[in-house]
């Protein structure tokens, strides 16, 4: 990893006298001389060892269409003739051309990028060509965002570094053809898009409006803030250019802005048929240059515009255009190294931690540990946590994956998930929630404690339906009754009814409540790890215990931790259902062997109407003291006038026909 201070150091120990890149004069500063090591230098430690970080360095994307001129600008800017060969479809792949200038080089010093390894490895130059077009070949007629890296050191190039683009197709014979072009263009769009990249536009020299890139470069970067104009083979248009038009052709005819920095030159060329380059080729860029200064000076091209007529005046914008980038760019990067450094910094106190969590002689009480801070969260968040955003539901959503949950544990047999048979289907259930009941917070999607808070108004509806739903005939009470040695009593028969008819409905309900008290409960494990891992950094953290953050990377990252503490979780949900169940049992049971004992009156009256609620107030504590021996007589009354009309029920069993029957 490059830490800062390793940039730092760079730059306090960068070489001095080092020879000036192409284009620059003679009274160029030191000072840019050492910005250019500084960037190169930063560049290649973070391509080398931060290869496929977002890091904050611009870099110059060469665009245009083909047979512009763009692979001759290449070779211009390295200083030598050359040619990448893409095969019969042509490129297809992003080219990162990175150029040092290396006055003490005789010969230039070729590399490519073993991106496997992430390592430069020196080539002759036969062998980057040969590379580089398989690399294009391999992908038939298809495009990819994966770069070919190559690097070329030599005493003629231009200190800076450009990603070479596939040209536009502007026609396709087939649709194979069209294809690829539609994907090439896809391509360069997402390079053009990225405001990080400054877009060096070739087009051939001509009337504005012909500038088909120029009009792409337009729709992305209106302004023309990032966007460099080379119009390229100037010598053609030599003879349509005149005195009188020379400085308006220069500034576009008033079709192109003022803002918009716009070249024309013309690059080294001559007849292929017959080989290479009549000339070395640093001798036919020169007389290029002079020839294109020579001619629009003899048309009377103004002052103002010379100074973007030739190649070596765009050499010598390129120095001061990554001068001024890259000088802005300086302190996002060192933030940026700052950031990484931070960042892994962590990751390692973090995997040193994480091993001494996973020590043999260790993890059984950390396993335990984190399950302790587990357990401790799910408190925080039943109290209600804004943050957790993971499984919130809404009622009917909630009502929806419980009834899926209870199929899938195969659970639904057990007891109707439906409180009555009046309801046909859950859609009906729940419609009756939201309209007749108003559930409060009906549809809004909640978790943790809002979410339970919700499920207990639910459940109680649900629970409220408990009451006996069938007829009861004379043939029941007769059948209640039977035969005994001794005499059996009204009050026998009502318990017999109430624990064939009503029971078991009641018993259905509390093991619908204790199953939907187990659901909620499982789908809160992901809320409790997202609370946890959600505190750090946030602005509640300090209200909460530290080791929420610490222990959760332990849950989230080891398998088994996580396992066992969810299948622990699991277990415990399960014996606490059991536990639910068998204390509203027996208590049922207990409510069935003395139903008077529940019922109670009370002395209290309350008065519904306008006017009692105008008059109501809270009892002194005087009246309360009075009222305790009356609601001791009350809590009776009610069970003395059932006892007094059940013996007003004769006992004789031709009696007791005639009077059911009436």
């Amino acid at each position: 990893m490059v830490s800062t201070n390793e940039v730092v150091n760079d730059c306090q120990s960068l070489p001095e006298g080092r020879a000036h890149t192409i284009g620059s004069t003679a009274g160029a500063l030191s000072s840019r001389s050492e910005l250019l090591n500084l960037i190169s230098q930063i560049k290649s430690r973070v391509q080398d060892k931060l290869t496929g970080v977002d890091f904050p360095i611009p870099q110059f994307i060469l665009i245009g269409r083909q047979s512009v001129g763009k692979s001759r600008l290449v070779e211009a800017l390295a200083g030598e003739q050359f040619n990448f060969v893409s095969g019969t479809l042509g490129s297809r792949r992003p080219t990162v051309l990175e150029f040092r200038n290396d006055p003490k080089l005789t010969t230039s010093r070729w590399q490519i990028l073993n991106t496997s390894i992430q390592v430069w490895e020196e080539k002759t130059l036969p062998q980057v060509l040969t590379m580089v077009s398989d690399a294009h070949e391999s992908l038939g007629a298809n495009v990819t965002r994966d770069p070919i890296y190559v690097r070329v050191e030599g005493k003629h190039c231009v200190d800076m570094q450009i990603t070479d683009l596939p040209g536009f197709r502007e026609f396709a014979l087939d649709k194979e053809k069209q294809s690829l072009a539609d994907q090439i263009d896809d391509l360069v769009s997402s390079f053009m898009h990225d405001p990080r990249n400054v877009m060096l536009c070739v087009e051939e020299a001509g009337d504005a409006a012909n500038l088909s890139t120029l009009a792409r470069c337009k729709r992305v970067d209106p302004y023309y803030n990032r966007t460099i104009l080379i119009r390229n083979k100037l010598d053609k248009y030599y003879r349509d250019l005149t005195a009188q038009s020379v400085n308006e052709w220069l500034g576009g005819y008033g079709d192109l802005p003022d803002n918009l920095v716009k070249f024309c030159l013309t690059l080294p060329f001559w007849d292929e048929k017959h080989g290479g380059p009549p000339k070395p080729f640093i001798k036919l860029r020169k007389e290029m240059n002079d020839r294109d200064i020579a001619e629009l000076k003899s048309k009377g091209a103004s002052q103002q515009f010379m100074q973007y007529v030739g190649f070596n005046s765009f050499a010598r914008f390129m120095e001061k255009k990554i001068e001024s980038l890259f000088t802005e760019s300086i302190g996002p990067c060192l933030r940026k190294l700052q950031d990484l450094d931070k960042e892994w910094t962590e990751k390692r106190d973090s995997n040193q931690q994480m091993l001494t969590d996973i020590d043999p002689d260790h993890i059984v009480n950390t396993i335990r540990a984190a399950g302790r801070s587990f357990s401790e969260a799910l408190n925080h968040v039943m109290e209600g946590s804004i943050r957790s955003r993971v499984n919130r539901l809404t009622l009917a959503d909630e009502l929806y994956e419980f009834h899926q949950w209870m199929q899938l544990q195969d659970f639904s047999q057990d007891f109707p998930l439906l409180p009555t048979d009046d309801f046909a289907s859950l859609d009906q259930y729940i419609e009756y929630l939201g309209k007749d009941c108003k559930v409060p917070s009906f549809d809004q999607p909640l978790n943790g404690g809002a979410q339970f808070k919700r499920l207990k108004f639910e459940c109680e509806v649900f629970f409220r339906f408990s009451d006996i739903c069938v007829d009861i005939s004379k043939r029941d009470v007769i059948q209640a009754r039977g035969v005994s040695v001794s005499q059996v009593s009204w009050q026998d028969v009502i318990l017999k009814l109430l624990a064939k008819e009503g029971q078991q409905n009641v018993r259905n309900k509390i093991s619908y409540v204790g199953r939907r008290i187990e659901w909620f409960f499982l789908k809160q494990k992901e809320v409790v790890i997202e609370f946890m891992a959600n505190l750090k950094g946030s602005c509640d953290e300090h209200l909460y215990s530290q080791l929420f953050s610490k222990r959760v990377k332990m849950i989230q990252e080891s398998d088994i931790c996580r396992e066992l503490i969810y299948e622990k979780f699991d277990q415990t949900l399960e014996r606490q259902y059991g536990l639910f169940s068998q204390l509203f049992r027996n208590t049922l049971q207990s409510a069935f062997a003395n139903p008077w004992a529940l019922v109670k009156a009370s002395s209290w009256q309350i008065d519904l109407t306008d006017e009692g609620f105008e008059d109501m107030c809270l009892p002194s504590f005087d009246d309360t003291k009075a009222r305790i021996p009356i609601e001791i007589e009350w809590r009776s009354r009610m069970e003395r006038k059932l006892r007094k009309r059940l013996n007003n029920i004769s006992t004789d069993p031709v009696c007791a026909i005639r009077r059911l029957s009436s």
